[in-house]
């Protein structure tokens, strides 16, 4: 049996729906500054409109491009995972935005929680394995809730600790900061967990690793992200 297409109650074409949700969640554009560049391009839709697609077709492409992504990180054991998280304001109560970074610079996993205790380590760790399967390799820093879920999971012997090591999950956090700052903050913790689970997938997608690749490699890589992009559910 065929599945229905998410795209078939709308009369907007898939290819202009997936370019809006893009705009937005790839770069640190408000509802208004998308809206802005549909128009330019010939294309009149409200901000409003943005809004609806970006919650309802964003988690389902994150969802596509996750699915696709775990079947490679389970038939490849010798992965190496970085933890640490960020605060988060929503409301003036400070929360907790805990995030994976493999040793590829990609982000497996976002998890907010409202403590940074034990227990909401071992809730990410939990997630994280499940999800993910285990790493060989553990980066965290110096924060005891850490060791401590890691006690309680029986792989201590592969933490790693160090002033440098984390550097690459530290800098991994800005692009999250600057979609932050596009959206005025967050106002719910459910809204700071979609986008950012949406946010980690699409830049896991888009992310080339330019710095690192020669000009005709890191187009061809751009091209072939492009193409998935635009076959993301299209049944």
């Amino acid at each position: 049996m065929t599945k229905p297409s998410p795209f078939r109650y709308f009369k907007t074409s898939p290819g202009i729906i997936r370019r809006a949700v893009m705009m937005y969640v790839w770069f640190p554009l408000s509802l208004r500054n998308v809206e802005d560049l549909l128009h330019e391009r010939g294309i009149n839709v409200s901000h409003e409109t943005v809004r609806d697609w970006w919650n309802r077709f964003g988690p389902m492409f994150a969802s596509e491009i996750r699915r696709k992504r775990v079947q490679q990180l389970r038939a490849y054991s010798r992965w190496k995972w970085h933890l640490d998280e960020v605060f988060v304001k929503i409301n003036g109560k400070r929360h907790s935005l805990r995030r994976a970074v493999d040793h590829e610079g990609e982000v497996p996993e976002a998890v907010v929680t409202k403590r940074r205790n034990k227990r909401a380590a071992l809730k990410f760790l939990r997630t994280l394995m499940k999800r993910h399967g285990e790493a060989e390799e553990i980066v965290t820093d110096r924060f005891a809730s850490y060791r401590a879920a890691l006690r309680e999971l029986g792989t201590t012997k592969k933490q790693k600790t160090g002033r440098w090591l984390n550097n690459r999950v530290e800098n991994s956090h800005s692009p999250l900061r600057r979609r932050e700052r596009a959206m005025q903050r967050f106002r719910r913790m459910r809204s700071l967990q979609k986008c950012a689970a949406v946010h980690s997938s699409v830049y896991n997608h888009f992310n080339p690793e330019r710095s690192l690749t020669h000009r005709d490699h890191f187009k061809e890589v751009r091209a072939a992200a492009l193409a998935e992009w635009r076959g993301l559910c299209a049944g």
